[in-house]
């Protein structure tokens, strides 16, 4: 209770007036601190709030470094803001054994300035906003002594302390704060503008790749269209291009996918023809369908004569390489360099080969040079490099008049455009160049493709090119697939043993409802250009071997997808008979020999028998290339299959590997593993 009347006392005592030597010393103290604060520069010397970085991540770190800095700084000052009075006003009215102080204030000694942990050191591409001049800072703190009522000689209040910097000096933190830069300047759209990216890798979204659009072939009536006429086709670039997509966890793009090229890349050890005088041997098997019950099979195979070393003519190549600065990457000229020596460890000495290069414009990179002369030609290719826009269509005018200032008769006189065809400069329409190529093809001068690179491949281009050119169009996406191209394949890349060679099948409606052809899309001819020599078709090249694929619905089968008609003429019912009404079919086959402007035809009948009852009785290459073709047709989309999976497809290609020496069935089998995880 004392204590209780004690300090209701204390409330009750009357205030005692202020000192005034007490403020005399304050307000001296607080002028002193000013004086010393306006000579020094004003503006903040903390960090300027982040406005970019150079990721997403670091950016996120270093701003939340500065904010938590800041809500801590913030922290400390409202502490000190309300402990310090608070602690004043206690040590002023208690003494230590709870009495009162009742002598006024003491002298006040200069503020001392208390040392506080150093601020974070700004960002090294930061830097904090440049100080005002000392007239301009004059002025401003004139006008605002103006404003706020200032003292009468024009000074204002004193700034708060700044932070100490890194070099332990008091610094003091101003009123103003520099505000913070905006993260990105919106254009007028109201649309930041994006990020900015390695140009050195184009993201996936800007890919540029152009494949020529294709419908799937589709179901045709044997009664309605018999006949079913298409050009030979020996290219294999669209595998090529599917294993990189595979390879890298995407699906190829479906445009990019044909199924004879699919079909047609792996070796296969089909009959062999016994002379170049006939350079073909057709072999015809039926097999059940695996993928749709009740259907069946008609495999095409055809082998080409493989020409002797004393057979071989002499080559006049001509490399035309772009040296654009879209080739520099690994994957492009580098790799070009490196499968264009292989090719010429492959060649004789009598051959010849000339070099010809084009970016902005064309020039001639090496005369026509002996191969005896090797070291001069590797020389020229190693020399090699890229840089600038890629005007094509100029180099290939400068290399076909250099075959042609070298052209041989008697010899192979081939040009090898080696590019990721992005032309761009000069002659880039479709239709001027495969013109250019078909009036040099027609003197005896051919083309052939060797495309690299992704992002800007112009596939449909190369095709167009390398088939106007009597050329094959190798994609090249690796060391191994030039080496497979242009060393284990050479005589085929480069050695024709047959021109303008075309396929006809005629199906018997007595014996097939329905049919289709699976691939060779692009490849499509009229019935009337089969025995028209006028007609381009494909060229073969020395020991390689083509395969065809047709899926047909018998006669009197349960499930067809194509319903009878009506009112239309009945389909026959099948009977038993002899001859031409025993068969399934009849192929034909018409071509060139690589000096003759006439054809010559290869005529076979479809047996119906004898027939394969299971497909794992068929050998082991028609099996295999049965699963690649549905493996192709999974890829492509293609409505055909049912249920037929990939699963499938692996378990089908398994049990067909067989003796596989460069593994490429093996690898196949891989592909078709990653397929099924691959994203689109």
């Amino acid at each position: 209770m004392a204590e209780h009347d004690h300090l209701s006392k204390l409330k009750d005592a009357p205030i005692p007036p202020p000192d005034g030597e007490a403020k005399r010393l304050a307000l001296a103290a607080a002028m002193a601190a000013f004086e010393k604060g306006a000579a020094e520069t004003q503006g903040s010397a903390a960090p300027q709030r982040l406005s970019h970085a150079s990721s997403p991540t670091e950016g996120k770190r270093k701003m939340r470094q500065t904010f938590y800095f800041n809500r801590a700084l913030a922290a400390s000052i409202a502490a000190l803001m309300i402990g310090a009075p608070a602690a004043f006003m206690l040590s002023r009215n208690y003494a230590p054994g709870g009495g009162s102080i009742s002598n006024p204030v003491g002298p006040i000694s200069p503020a001392a300035e208390v040392a506080v942990a150093p601020r974070m050191e700004a960002p090294a591409a930061i830097q904090p906003a440049p100080a005002p001049s000392a007239s301009v800072a004059g002025e401003e703190r004139a006008k605002t002594a103006g404003a706020l009522g200032g003292r009468r000689d024009g000074l204002v209040a004193p700034p708060p302390p700044r932070l100490a910097g890194r070099d332990g000096a008091a610094q003091r933190l101003s009123r103003s704060i520099q505000p913070a830069k905006p993260v990105a300047v919106m254009n007028a759209e109201g649309v930041r503008p994006p990020m900015s990216v390695d140009t050195n890798v184009a993201p996936e979204s800007e890919f540029r790749d152009r494949f020529e659009s294709k419908e799937t072939n589709p179901v045709k009536l044997a009664a309605t269209d018999p006949v079913s006429t298409f050009s030979i086709d020996v290219d294999a670039a669209s595998y090529a291009f599917a294993r990189r997509a595979l390879n890298a966890g995407r699906l190829p793009p479906k445009d990019s996918v044909r199924v004879e090229e699919f079909v047609n890349y792996f070796p296969y050890d089909y009959p062999k023809p016994e002379s170049a005088q006939t350079p073909f041997k057709p072999t015809i098997t039926v097999t059940p369908s695996p993928w749709n019950a009740g259907n069946r099979l008609v495999h095409v195979a055809i082998q080409g004569y493989a020409l002797q070393s004393a057979e071989r003519p002499r080559a006049n190549l001509v490399f035309l390489i772009d040296v654009s600065g879209s080739m520099s990457p690994q994957d492009r000229l580098p790799l070009v360099k490196n499968a264009l020596r292989m090719l010429v460890d492959e060649l004789k000495p009598e051959d010849t080969v000339a070099v010809v290069t084009y970016a902005s414009g064309s020039g001639v990179a090496l005369e026509p040079t002996k191969v005896a002369d090797k070291a001069k030609i590797l020389g020229a290719i190693d020399a090699l490099g890229a840089g600038g826009s890629t005007a094509g269509a100029q180099g290939i005018q400068d290399a076909y008049r250099l075959a042609e200032s070298n052209f041989d008769r008697s010899a192979v006189n081939r040009v090898i455009l080696a590019t990721d065809g992005d032309f761009n400069v000069g002659v880039t329409d479709q239709r001027e160049l495969k013109g250019l190529i078909e009036r040099k093809r027609e003197k005896g001068v051919f083309l052939s493709i060797l495309g690299v690179g992704q992002g800007n491949y112009n596939d449909a281009l190369m095709q167009a090119l390398a088939q106007n050119g009597n050329g094959a169009a190798v994609y090249v996406d690796n060391l191994n697939e030039a080496r497979k191209a242009l060393v284990e394949e050479a005589s085929s890349t480069l050695f024709p043993i047959a021109k303008d060679v075309k396929i006809q099948v005629e199906w018997n409606p007595a014996r097939v409802s329905e049919y289709r052809l699976i691939g060779y899309e692009t490849r499509a001819l009229r019935r009337e250009d089969f025995n028209n020599d006028k007609v381009d078709a494909g060229d073969v090249g020395s020991g390689h071997r083509v395969t065809a694929i047709y899926e047909i619905t018998q006669v009197g089968a349960e499930k067809k997808l194509v319903d009878d008609l009506r009112y239309g003429k009945k389909t026959p019912a099948p009977v038993s008979a002899q001859g031409a009404e025993s068969e399934l079919g009849f192929l034909k086959l018409r071509y060139k020999l690589p000096k003759e402007e006439a054809s010559r035809l290869i005529t076979q009948p479809i047996a119906e028998s004898p027939s394969i009852e299971s497909i794992a009785r068929a050998s082991q290459d028609v099996r295999f290339s049965v699963a690649v073709a549905a493996f192709a047709q999974l890829l492509k989309g293609a409505p055909y299959l049912g249920d037929y999976s990939y699963d499938d497809v692996i378990a089908l290609a398994q049990s067909a590997k067989g003796d596989d020496p460069f593994g490429y069935r093996a690898e196949f089998v891989n592909l078709a593993r990653l397929a099924k995880s691959a994203r689109p």
